[in-house]
């Protein structure tokens, strides 16, 4: 299959909704490079995410997406971190650059695989009903932020499917 555009994708959405593990299939379905914005944060500062977070907070985490999502702008498919693209001038940087592909899963289905993820500090600091609260109020900020919206509660075949039909219609 031909690649749909010579600019970036960028995969967003909650903590869990298949970012990575979606994104890596799609990345070798288009014959694209994958990149997940989070291990490219970690091979970059040398330090885990959580040791970013306790170290300089998550402010300055934040800011980090922002400076090497810049860096990632030519034919990549971007698995980026959960909180990105709420960021509206790097949602806006990504739209420019390339398509920004909003993976609707449902909370249960993220929460029940990140539940027990020690990578994840919002997940080890914060209740199932925090999270849930995060989630419902970041959900409007990655619809409005996407080009795309896909329902990623689909089997994976039928999500890189309908990533792809929707990369090639707009």
């Amino acid at each position: 299959m031909k690649k749909p555009f010579k600019k970036s994708i960028y995969l967003c959405g909650f903590m869990g909704c298949g970012k990575s593990y979606l994104g890596k299939k799609l990345a070798n379905d288009l014959n694209m490079q994958f990149i997940d914005l989070d291990e490219y944060i970690v091979k970059n500062e040398g330090m885990s995410i959580p040791d970013i977070f306790d170290k300089y907070g998550e402010g300055y985490f934040r800011k980090l997406e922002v400076k090497y999502i810049r860096k990632l702008n030519n034919n990549y498919v971007v698995a980026t971190g959960g909180g990105a693209m709420i960021n509206n001038n790097t949602s806006a940087f990504a739209k420019e650059n390339g398509s920004v592909v909003f993976l609707n899963a449902s909370f249960e289905i993220c929460y029940n695989r990140i539940k027990n993820d020690k990578n994840r500090p919002l997940v080890m600091n914060n209740t199932k009903s925090q999270l849930l609260t995060l989630y419902e109020k970041r959900k409007p900020i990655y619809e409005k932020n996407s080009s795309l919206i896909i329902n990623a509660d689909n089997d994976e075949e039928a999500v890189i499917n309908n990533i792809k039909k929707g990369l090639y219609d707009n």
